[in-house]
C-alpha cells in the first residue's frame, strides 16, 4: 500500500512571529504528519528574517513564500493553495489557518477521518468547542448557529476560517477564495459555491482548535465585515436582500448613535458607513488606509 504523503498545511501569517512559532509547534505536535507552508503577507524585514531563521531550523517551517504585500487573507490563502494544486504528490487535502490557530492534540486526525469517511465532502473545519455552527442567514450572511450533533461530522452552510480542510477535487471544481473580500466572508462565499457544486461542507465535532479572539483595527474589521457581508449577500441572495441589509445596517448605526452600550465590540461609524457607499459604488479588496491607521 502506498505511504499518504504528509498532510499539506498552508498557514497565512503577518507580523507575529512568536505566535506563528507556537501555530508550527502545535501543527507539529499532532499525530498526523504535515508538510507546512507559510504564506507572509508582507512584513517587516525584522520579521522576515525571523521566518527564515524559522524556515531554516529543524521542526520548523518547510516552505516559505514572500508575498512582499499585504494581500489580505484570502488571496494570501490562494497562493498556498495554487502552490498545493500545483503539485500532484502534495495529495488529496490541503488545510488551511492564520498564524494565531492552535490545533488541539488530535485535531487533524479527527478531521481528516471524517471528512475522507464522506466521498462527497470538500470543505470542512474544526471545532471551536463553543456548540456553533457556521451558518449562511439570506440576508445577515455568516452567522453562528446552534449546534445539531455532539461527535463528528455536522453539516454546515461554510468552514470557518481558523482552521479548515479543502478537497484538491473540490477546489478544481469549484475554485479558490473570491478575492474581492480581502478578509472576512471569503469562507462563507466558498462554502455556498461548494454546496451549489454538491460537495458536502461539515464541521467536524471534537477536532478542536483554539486561537485568540478577533483582533485588529476596529474601523477595518468593522468595514471588512459589513461590506464582504453587503456582498455575499447580494451575490447568493439577490439585491433585494442586500438592500434591506444596507437599511438594517444604517438603522443599527442610529441605534448605536442614540445607545453607545448597544454597540458591538467593532461597532465604528466611519468604517460602516464607508463600506455601504464602497458596495454601492463596487469598491472592494483591502480596506481604506484610513481605517487601517485607526486603532480604534
Amino acid at each position: 500500500m502506498p505511504i499518504a504523503p504528509p498532510l499539506y498545511v498552508v498557514i497565512v501569517h503577518w507580523e507575529q512571529p512568536a505566535r506563528l512559532a507556537d501555530t508550527v509547534a502545535a501543527f507539529r505536535a499532532q499525530s498526523v504528519p504535515v508538510h507546512l507552508v507559510v504564506v507572509d503577507n508582507g512584513s517587516s524585514l525584522a520579521t522576515v528574517v525571523a521566518l527564515r531563521v524559522l524556515a531554516a531550523a529543524p521542526g520548523g517551517i518547510d516552505s516559505l513564500i514572500e508575498a512582499g504585500a499585504n494581500l489580505g487573507f484570502g488571496p494570501a490563502a490562494n497562493v498556498g493553495f495554487r502552490a498545493f494544486l500545483g503539485d500532484p504528490a502534495a495529495g488529496a487535502w490541503c488545510a488551511l489557518a492564520p498564524h494565531d490557530a492552535l490545533p488541539q492534540p488530535g485535531c487533524l486526525a479527527a478531521l481528516l477521518d471524517a471528512a475522507t469517511a464522506r466521498h462527497r465532502a470538500g470543505l470542512a473545519c474544526a471545532d471551536y468547542g463553543d456548540g456553533r455552527t457556521p451558518r449562511v442567514d439570506p440576508y445577515f450572511g455568516g452567522i453562528p448557529g446552534p449546534a445539531t450533533v455532539t461527535e463528528g461530522w455536522e453539516p454546515a452552510d461554510h468552514p470557518h476560517g481558523t482552521l479548515l480542510l479543502a478537497r484538491r477535487t473540490c477546489l478544481d471544481e469549484i475554485g479558490l477564495f473570491d478575492e474581492r473580500y480581502f478578509a472576512y466572508g471569503e469562507e462563507a462565499d466558498l462554502g455556498l459555491r461548494a454546496t451549489a457544486a454538491g460537495w458536502e461542507v461539515g464541521l467536524v465535532r471534537g477536532a478542536l482548535v483554539r486561537n485568540p479572539q478577533l483582533h485588529g483595527a476596529a474601523a477595518a474589521v468593522s468595514y471588512l465585515q459589513l461590506r464582504n457581508t453587503l456582498l455575499l449577500v447580494r451575490e447568493h441572495s439577490g439585491l433585494y436582500h442586500a438592500a434591506v441589509r444596507a437599511q438594517l445596517a444604517l438603522l443599527q448605526l442610529g441605534v448605536g448613535i442614540i445607545a453607545p452600550g448597544r454597540r458591538d465590540p467593532y461597532w465604528h461609524l466611519e468604517g460602516r458607513l464607508r463600506a455601504i457607499a464602497d458596495f454601492v459604488r463596487g469598491r472592494y479588496g483591502p480596506p481604506p488606509a484610513r481605517l487601517l491607521a485607526k486603532a480604534t
